[in-house]
């Protein structure tokens, strides 16, 4: 089971939440927090897989909770869950150490797929977001990129295809594999091509295309 820890301080978000997480068999929710400075408490005393954090709670907010979290835990993986998609928000969660952005409007089974690929050590966000990284990359960073000699015409395939801001699933949907097969091809194409998350992996792609 993937121990997930709620933080919102909107008592229906944190509610709606638990009832979608605990209908499915493999997620649980361990507790709640309704703000950051109960959050970075909450995770202290019931250590979870996944911390579900909002951005804009009163007195100490989601970013400094996550900075908080990931300075006495590094490994702690916080998946940002708000209303806000502007890079004011996005930027300073990514720099506080959070490990996926999402908003509110995120489709049910996407924010549970994503749960599940973020406690597991992927960096997801949602593909308008990670476009918008992709582009900020490229332009404070234009050099350009070549293909590794090695990789097969799949990976080739599954890189261009990441460079355009796909998701596994959609990724293996186009290409009629198998969502497992597609991390494989990833974790081949992070080695092959130096890279050491997925935003990079498809900064490199997007300096190919």
């Amino acid at each position: 089971m993937i121990r997930v820890l709620l933080v919102d301080d909107q008592r229906l978000i944190r509610a709606g939440l638990r009832m979608l997480i605990e209908d499915t068999d493999d997620l649980v929710v361990v507790g709640e927090a309704a703000d950051g400075v109960e959050a970075v408490r909450r995770y202290t005393e019931l250590a979870p897989d996944l911390v579900v954090m909002d951005l804009r709670m009163p007195g100490l907010d989601g970013v400094a909770a996550t900075r908080q979290i990931l300075t006495s835990s590094p490994r702690a993986k916080v998946l940002v869950l708000t209303t806000f998609d502007d890079d004011e928000h996005l930027f300073p969660a990514l720099a506080a150490g959070a490990t996926g952005y999402f908003v509110k409007d995120t489709e049910p089974a996407v924010l549970l797929d994503a749960i599940r690929r973020t406690a597991d050590g992927d960096l997801l966000f949602s593909p308008a977001l990670l476009r918008r990284l992709i582009d900020r990359a490229l332009h404070t960073r234009p050099e350009s990129a070549s293909v590794p000699a090695d990789l097969t015409p799949r990976e080739l395939e599954v890189l261009r295809l990441v460079g355009e801001g796909h998701g596994n699933q959609a990724i293996a949907d186009r290409l009629y594999l198998g969502v497992s097969t597609v991390k494989t091809h990833i974790a081949n194409l992070l080695d092959k091509t130096g890279t050491d998350n997925r935003v990079r992996l498809a900064v490199y792609a997007s300096k190919l295309l």
